[in-house]
Order: structure tokens, then C-alpha cells, then sequence
């Protein structure tokens, strides 16, 4: 089974940073694919980052500039820089696995992790 837990959430002020992380664990061969999504109170999950296995990245554009995708092939982890933060960036942030191998005869699946709490205010 393959596991993702993220963390480096919390309270931080307006213009600060975070860094967020989401850690997969179990009997992971490769992953295709990472992205980041968010939540606020009252709206739809919204596709902030992804990473592919290539290397492009792709941004929305309330975060283009500010934040950056990265991903640790190594460790299995991927992490989202985010400068320049704002209150609007207030939500639920939750790592998304796409095209997880963990056999070589079976097919890939995609993974969730639990989110993780970013509240942006002075």
C-alpha cells in the first residue's frame, strides 16, 4: 500500500513562507506525476502545482511566481515553496500522487494525501 503524508503547514503572516512537504511511503517502483492541491472553506478543490516525471512544472495563475514545485525522485517526496504568501492562500493543502507503480504487472494507481492546514493572517 502507498501512503502520503504531508507536513509544514501553519500560521505564518502575510508576505512570509512555507514549505510544505508530502513524504510517500510503501513499495513505490516510480511515480509519474505530483501536484498540490487546495481548499478553502465554502470552495471546490482547486490544482495549485503539478510536477511531472519529465520536469514541467505547471502553476494557476494566483500562484505563478510566488510558489515552486519540486520533487526529491530519492525519497519519494515532492514540496511546494510558497513566498510571498497571502490571506487568500488560506486553505487545506493536500499532495496528490498520479501513476504510482508498485509492480511491474500491475496497474498504476493514483494516491491522496490527509492535507495539511496553511493559514495566512497578521
Amino acid at each position: 500500500q502507498v501512503q502520503l503524508v504531508e507536513s509544514g503547514g501553519g500560521l505564518v503572516q502575510p508576505g512570509g513562507s512555507l514549505r510544505l512537504s508530502c513524504a510517500a511511503s510503501g513499495r513505490i517502483i516510480s511515480i509519474s506525476e505530483m501536484a498540490w492541491y487546495r481548499q478553502a472553506p465554502g470552495t471546490q478543490r482547486e490544482l495549485v502545482a503539478e510536477l511531472s516525471s519529465a520536469g514541467t512544472t505547471t502553476y494557476s495563475d494566483s500562484v505563478k511566481g510566488r510558489f515552486t514545485i519540486s520533487r526529491d525522485n530519492n525519497e519519494n517526496t515532492m514540496y511546494l515553496q510558497m513566498n510571498s504568501l497571502k490571506p487568500e492562500d488560506t486553505a487545506v493543502y493536500s499532495c496528490n500522487a498520479r501513476g504510482v507503480r508498485t509492480s511491474l504487472f500491475k496497474p498504476t494507481g493514483d494516491y491522496w494525501g490527509q492535507g495539511t492546514q496553511v493559514t495566512v493572517s497578521s
